[in-house]
This record gives structure tokens, sequence and C-alpha cells, in this order.
């Protein structure tokens, strides 16, 4: 029981901001690379408001400390802790990697990366991700999403519709970028996110202007997706967009095209999920059309994501998660 109530000392990447806001509010101590230039392998806190657990470590310096377990989320990472720390992650220091993604390619026979070894367990972050991924002998679990709680901040007072995708251009029908035109028929679009500046040269006229805004602080970002009538989430290949569950969290109706984890993270009364996007662009009408019903959806949105997707159970679960594997 010792084991389980200890505080750990736990080497994790700064690689997803979502996630990690919300896995170093733990209970351990959390150690966070940085190199002279920052970039993915030393990006540290990146100014993130986190607790003081969460605290930056030079990577020339990771081999001096007793690091009790490495949470990997990149295979390259595995090598890279091998080197700083002078002990291999599996073998030498207890890990767990932490899988975001669905499999790329052909999905139902993706084999993951760490399929051939028994060491090292895989966390998938929804259950479609564990459905899909051929893991092989490599142990797996899940461990839901869990979102720092933003508050209620839902006022839907301007007609529009928002999303939030990051490089919208780049990653285009993955992340459904082309189905934004359908809903700016109906409503202004504002897209929030990482590279929306190049949208509007790349989408086909609508009858309302598709607009990407410039990427914002967290607090400031949520304010503003708040104010717009209705959240859509377009992705027709991701895990589960973090985003997503946000919107839930600030209040929003939620329109979700209905592909990998979005069909058991919406429920009916929250929103509408479905494949055909006629039946899409006619909720977010009627949702930009009917404020009244727009704001009892997103209530039931929010009260189903503070059920389901809070804090405290997604730190359990890695509490549990990260004990077994120390022990």
């Amino acid at each position: 029981m010792a084991e389980t109530n200890r505080q750990l000392r736990v080497l994790v990447w700064h690689v997803h901001g979502s996630w990690t806001s919300a896995f170093v509010r733990g209970r351990h101590h959390y150690l966070l690379p940085t190199l002279p230039e920052g970039g993915p392998w030393g990006l540290g806190r990146a100014g993130r408001p986190w607790p003081d657990r969460a605290r930056e470590v030079p990577a020339e310096q990771l081999g001096d400390l007793d690091v009790d377990v490495v949470v990997l989320q990149r295979p390259e990472e595995i090598d890279v802790a091998e080197r700083w720390l002078g002990r291999r992650p599996g073998r030498d220091v207890p890990a767990v990697y932490v899988e975001h993604n669905t499999p790329r390619g052909h999905a139902a026979t993706s084999r993951h990366p760490l399929a051939e070894q028994t060491a090292i367990p895989v966390a998938h972050v929804t259950h479609f991700n564990d459905l899909m991924w051929d893991c092989g002998r490599c142990p797996t679990t899940v461990i839901p999403h869990g979102i720092v709680d933003p508050g209620a901040r839902y006022t839907g007072e301007l007609p529009h519709v928002v999303a939030m995708i990051n490089e919208p251009v780049r990653r285009w029908r993955i992340t459904g970028t082309d189905l934004l035109p359908s809903f700016a028929e109906i409503a202004p679009v504002d897209v929030y996110g990482i590279g929306v500046d190049r949208l509007a040269g790349e989408l086909p006229p609508a009858a309302h202007p598709v607009r990407g805004i410039a990427d914002l602080d967290q607090r400031t970002l949520h304010d503003e997706v708040a104010r717009r009538r209705v959240y859509v989430h377009t992705a027709r290949w991701t895990s589960l967009g973090l985003s997503l569950l946000e919107a839930m969290h600030l209040g929003m109706p939620v329109v979700a095209v209905a592909a990998t984890e979005a069909g058991a993270a919406v429920p009916a009364e929250a929103g509408v999920l479905s494949t055909d996007v006629t039946e899409l662009t006619s909720a977010v009408r009627r949702f930009v059309h009917e404020p009244d019903l727009a704001a009892v959806t997103g209530k039931a949105a929010r009260e189903y994501a503070l059920t389901h997707f809070g804090l405290d159970a997604f730190l359990r679960h890695w509490d549990v998660l990260l004990s077994e594997v120390v022990r």
C-alpha cells in the first residue's frame, strides 16, 4: 500500500498541451525536459500555468535525478530517454506509453510500434484506439481523457458556428476541413487553432465567410468560443478531439461527425452526431436559429462531460496505472 501512496518522479514530455495540462495536476512530481532551442524535445512547460509539481529540468541534468517512471508518447522517446537518463525505459526504469492517435494507413491491421514487447504497457486514450491498434503481445489499458474544467462560459450571443482545428489546411480531410463550407451556407464559421490563417484562400466561397482566427491563450480562447452559438466537430479520423470535450465543458451544443470515439462522447441530449452531412447541416441550422434549444442542449453537454470526462477520474486511473508499473 505504501507504494501506491508514494509520490513518484515522472518524466514526461510536453507533447499534447491539453492532455498534459490534465496529467500534471496529479499528486506526483512531473519532470518536463528543456533544451536551449526548445522544440519538440525540449519544450518544458512552454509558459503554461501549471502547478509547481510540474517543473522544467534541463535535459543534461536528467541523468542525475532518480526518475521513478517514464511516460512515453512517441516511439523515439525510448531512445531519447535512454540517452538522457542512462537507463532504458522498460528495462532499467519503469515506463508507460500513451497512445494519443488512431492508426494511420490500413487502420484495422496497423501494428503498434510497441507490439513486439511486453515490458512497456500501452495506455490508449479511447476504447476506439484500443480496438483498432494491433498491439500484439503488449499489455494495454484505456484511460479516457480528463479535462481541466474551464467553467460554464457559454453565452451563444453570436449566431456563428465555431470549430477548433489545428493545421486545418495540411490535415484537410482528416480534420474534415472540406466540410466547413457546408456549414458556412447557414452562418459564419469561425475556426480557432494553429495554422488557420491559410483557410480563407483554400476553401470555395459560401454564403457566409469561414474565418481563421489566430491561436489564442487558453482562457481567451474559451471565452471567445463560448460566445458562438454552436460547436462543430468535423474530424473524420481522430482519436477524440479534446477540443470537443472542452466545448462540452463550456456548455456548448455540439454537432459532430459520427466517427471514431465521438459516438461514445456525445449523447443524444448533448447535440447531434451523424455521418450524413445533410443531417449535420440541418442540426446546425436548428441551433443557430433556436438559441433556447442551443442553451438547453449545451447545458446537457456540460453535465455529461463533467460526469464522464472530469479530472478526478482521469487522475485516479493514472495513479493506479503508474503505481502498478512501478511496483
